[in-house]
């Protein structure tokens, strides 16, 4: 794949043979969406990682800290979902900073998976760790819902970090898919696990 060449740092999926998924979720923390999602995680003791927007965070403190007291992991989606194509290493390396500061680790996904090689650079000398996704749900696209299903069973395996959205956009998409997702790999043993920082 083009992109893991011109992002060899870069984590896609975990190498195991264990049954493990890695559930993860962009651009909450919101009310409501976020906190249904939580409820449903916990239905299978399944932990995930949560791709946070800094200006969420600041605006939503109760379901950030929700997220990390029930054993998830918050991570770093920016200060305001921008657009790596759009913005100059330095600003956009600001903004991953500042969002660094609320989430307290390097773990970071950059919005709408847009990243010029100069950015991805800066970050890796910064010590950050990016993480892609090899398994996307699309929910957030105008399909159907079960299309967003199928598109994350048939192609979830051992070691998949999954791409949900706890975003208004995808939320009726990902209120049909995400129980059946967790109920299918549950009834077949998979534990799901957050990411290592």
């Amino acid at each position: 794949m083009f992109l893991k060449k011109l992002y060899p740092k870069a984590v896609w999926k975990i190498s195991t043979t264990q049954k493990t998924i890695y559930l993860t979720f962009d651009d909450g923390p919101i009310p409501e969406l976020t906190e249904w999602v939580l409820d449903e995680l916990n239905k299978y003791n399944a932990k995930a990682t949560f791709f946070c927007v800094g200006s969420n965070i600041l605006k939503h403190k109760t379901i950030f800290n929700r997220i990390k007291n029930e054993g998830h992991l918050a991570a770093n989606h920016t200060m305001f979902h921008s657009k790596g194509f759009k913005n100059t290493v330095k600003d956009y390396l600001t903004e991953v900073n500042d969002c660094k500061q609320l989430v307290g680790n390097s773990l970071f996904r950059p919005p709408y998976g847009q990243l010029k090689r100069s950015q991805y650079k800066a970050l890796i000398n910064s010590n950050y760790k990016i993480v892609f996704w090899d398994v996307i749900s699309y929910d957030y696209e105008k399909i159907t819902e079960a299309q967003c299903l199928k598109n994350v069973l048939a192609n979830t395996k051992n070691g998949s970090i999954v791409l949900f959205h706890d975003n208004v956009k995808a939320e009726k998409n990902l209120k049909y898919a995400l129980p059946l997702f967790l109920k299918h790999f549950a009834n077949l043993h998979f534990q799901f696990k957050a990411l290592d920082t």
